[in-house]
């Protein structure tokens, strides 16, 4: 395998949550944020997780995560994304970057997904649902690392992903398409999974 990052997403504002931060949301007694960073450590690759400010909650659960603070995080999304990159080291050869509220990825998902980078193949490859539907996490190889640090606003990736060729890499049931995003997300989850 080849030098590759997870990048996990977590300086947004939780703006849908009416007042609660989803990235603290329990998941069986753990805040979501350290659910994930633990599953993605758990893979042995590096990870870095973008946060707000260094006095900011969330930075309590980043931990073994690189923290990565991105003082524009009110621009949105590819705020995120070009402080994520441009904190990765000149050893890293690809990026795999997702949302931090996606409860259902798994160690094994990232490892999947990380498996399926290819020196010779310079498409992105993104995870989907078992039945085709595109969603998280999505992996960059480093030829993209340039036009990825010039993205704006809220899209995050998705004009690059529009114009560059993408390779499916099928996860199991709905884990790369279930992100949390309001209150009633998470009480439709919780009641679909069983998760306290």
């Amino acid at each position: 395998m080849q030098h590759c990052a997870i990048l996990l997403l977590a300086a947004g504002a939780s703006s849908r949550m009416k007042g609660s931060d989803k990235l603290l949301e329990p998941v069986n007694g753990v805040p979501l944020l350290q659910v994930m960073v633990r599953r993605a450590a758990e893979t042995g690759m590096p990870v870095y997780v973008t946060l707000p400010d260094p006095k900011h909650p969330r930075c309590a659960f980043s931990v073994p995560a690189t923290p990565v603070y991105v003082p524009s995080w009110q621009e949105g999304m590819a705020a995120s994304i070009r402080a994520g990159i441009k904190a990765l080291p000149p050893r890293i050869d690809a990026v795999m970057i997702t949302p931090a509220d996606m409860p259902e990825l798994t160690e094994m998902d990232f490892l999947k997904l990380a498996g399926s980078l290819h020196g010779h193949d310079p498409s992105i490859a993104r995870g989907c649902s078992e039945s085709g539907k595109p969603g998280h996490p999505v992996l960059f190889p480093r030829r993209y690392f340039a036009e990825l640090m010039q993205v704006k606003g809220h899209s995050g990736g998705r004009e690059i992903l529009m114009h560059r060729p993408v390779r499916k890499v099928l996860l199991p049931g709905e884990h790369a398409v279930a992100d949390l995003d309001t209150p009633e997300d998470w009480e439709n989850w919780r009641a679909r999974t069983g998760t306290r």
